[in-house]
Order: C-alpha cells, then sequence, then structure tokens
C-alpha cells in the first residue's frame, strides 16, 4: 500500500497545497487514508525543471520535519509526481523510496508483487544490459519500472502505453505462473516530461481533467500560475484518492491505463 499523485498541465503551476494544504491532501493521506493506513516509510517528489527532472526523497515520514513542505513548496511545474510509501518489498532507504529515476523517466508505483522473489529472475533477464545495471535497491517497483523502460528501448517506435502494456502483461503472467495466489497490485504513474501512462490495476485511482486553472480552496481562489492564463490552458490530475473537494474527480475503473500526449491529450483504454 501507497499513496500517489501525478500531475500535468499546459503551464507551469504550484502543486504545494495539492501535496501539503488541500482537504485530501498527500500530506494527509500519509497520515492516514480513507482507511485509515499509515504511509510513513518514505516520500518522494520528483518534477522537470526545463525538461529536466529533479527528485528528493528520503526513507522517512511526510510528517517527519519540513523537508517533504520545502520540496513541495519549491515544485513549480508542469509536470509532477509525488509519492508517500507504506513499504511492502525492500527496505526503508532512500533507494527503495518512490519515485525511481532513469535518465529522464519518472516511476511511482503503488502495490505489490506477491511473487516478487520468484520472478525477479525473469525480470532481470528481461531487460537489457546497460539497465540491468541500473537498480539501485531491492523494491519490486524499481525492477518493474526497469522492465518497462527495457520493453520500450526494444521497440523505442511504439507508444509508450504499448511498452507498459507489454510489461505489464509480463509481469502478470509471470505471476499467476509462479504463485497463482499471491497478490498483483500495479497501479503506476511514469512519464519521460512530456508523455505519461498512469495505470489502475488493483489499488484505488482517480483523475480530473482541468480546462481552466484551478482556483486553490485553501488559498482564497489563488491561481497559483505565475504567467497569464492561456485561454487554452489545460491539466490533468491523478490521486490514490481524491485531492480536493470542490472538483468532479472520476475513479478510474480497474484495469485501465491512461496515456496522457505533449498536449495534455488524455486516452484511456483497458489493459
Amino acid at each position: 500500500m501507497c499513496r500517489l499523485y501525478g500531475f500535468r498541465s499546459s503551464q507551469r503551476r504550484k502543486v504545494e497545497c495539492e501535496l501539503i494544504e488541500a482537504q485530501n491532501s498527500l500530506l494527509r493521506q500519509s497520515l492516514g487514508d480513507a482507511t485509515g493506513q499509515v504511509h510513513g516509510d518514505g516520500w518522494g517528489l520528483g518534477h522537470y525543471e526545463q525538461h529536466a527532472p529533479f527528485l528528493a526523497r528520503q526513507p522517512s515520514a511526510a510528517s517527519a520535519g519540513d523537508a517533504f513542505r520545502w520540496a513541495s513548496a519549491k515544485a513549480f511545474t508542469t509536470n509532477a509526481v509525488a509519492h508517500v510509501r507504506h513499504a511492502t518489498v525492500g527496505q526503508l532507504r532512500i533507494d527503495n523510496t518512490h519515485p525511481f529515476q532513469l535518465d529522464e523517466w519518472l516511476f511511482a508505483h503503488n502495490g505489490t508483487l506477491g511473487a516478487f522473489a520468484l520472478i525477479k529472475p525473469r525480470l532481470l533477464a528481461g531487460m537489457s544490459p546497460e539497465i540491468r545495471a541500473r537498480p539501485r535497491g531491492d523494491t519490486d517497483s524499481e525492477h518493474v519500472f526497469h522492465y518497462i523502460l527495457s520493453c520500450l528501448q526494444r521497440q523505442p517506435e511504439q507508444p509508450l502505453v504499448a511498452a507498459v502494456r507489454r510489461a505489464v502483461t509480463d509481469v502478470r503472467a509471470w505471476s499467476r505462473e509462479a504463485d497463482a495466489k499471491a497478490e498483483m497490485a500495479l497501479n503506476c504513474v511514469l512519464t519521460d516530461g512530456r508523455r505519461s501512462v498512469v495505470q489502475r490495476l488493483g489499488r484505488t485511482l482517480w483523475s480530473v481533467q482541468r480546462e481552466y486553472v484551478h482556483p486553490c480552496q485553501v488559498c482564497g481562489g489563488a491561481l497559483h500560475v505565475a504567467e497569464p492564463v492561456q485561454a487554452d490552458y489545460r491539466a490533468v490530475a491523478f490521486a490514490s484518492e481524491p485531492i480536493t473537494t470542490d472538483e468532479d474527480w472520476v475513479e478510474a475503473a480497474d484495469g485501465t491505463l491512461f496515456a496522457v500526449d505533449e498536449s495534455l491529450h488524455v486516452t484511456r483504454e483497458s489493459l
């Protein structure tokens, strides 16, 4: 179990309030989600500055000290991925803390692969040699991330969503073969700063699409956009639970894949 958040917009926007101050901010969810589960085993926030990812992570509770607040306050971006961890696989250390980064890519996972120890050799064998050498931690999440990128590397011309589909299909098949009763939950956010894929599989996932800059409920209607707002402003947010209470968040069906392209056009399909 973890809680995650993904945000894309056509103009740079402050994300601090959705992470810290909103009615059901990621910080609030870390202290206790809709089921009462605490997610205090680590936090991470990745966002893009000048098309390059900037990553802050700590293997401690988001509520412990001010580091998560400070990192959130600095994130003024068109693309953010945030995560608070409830550890199921892997020790509490920085290398096991989400989001994970490889070059321009960021990835966060909410879920558990119960058969991970059994399928790990197959994941590693399916990675390209250069990618196989890159994992630093021992989580199921990081290994799935690197396997997805290997699938994309083998066929770089394919759509990003196709690479995710291929990787997840393999992981599901291997897990069922290894232990048909093992838990298989794989919600995730993957982005390279230009494109994103968000998936629901085995955990809750909600989304909201915005055709205007959402006025902040907790800041007296502030827009949190520095530039003059463009007429064609668009944004989309994904989260394990709805973050705000004045918007129509929609729960995704289990097994849904969302693809967000460079123009913020969102498509969805089933696994």
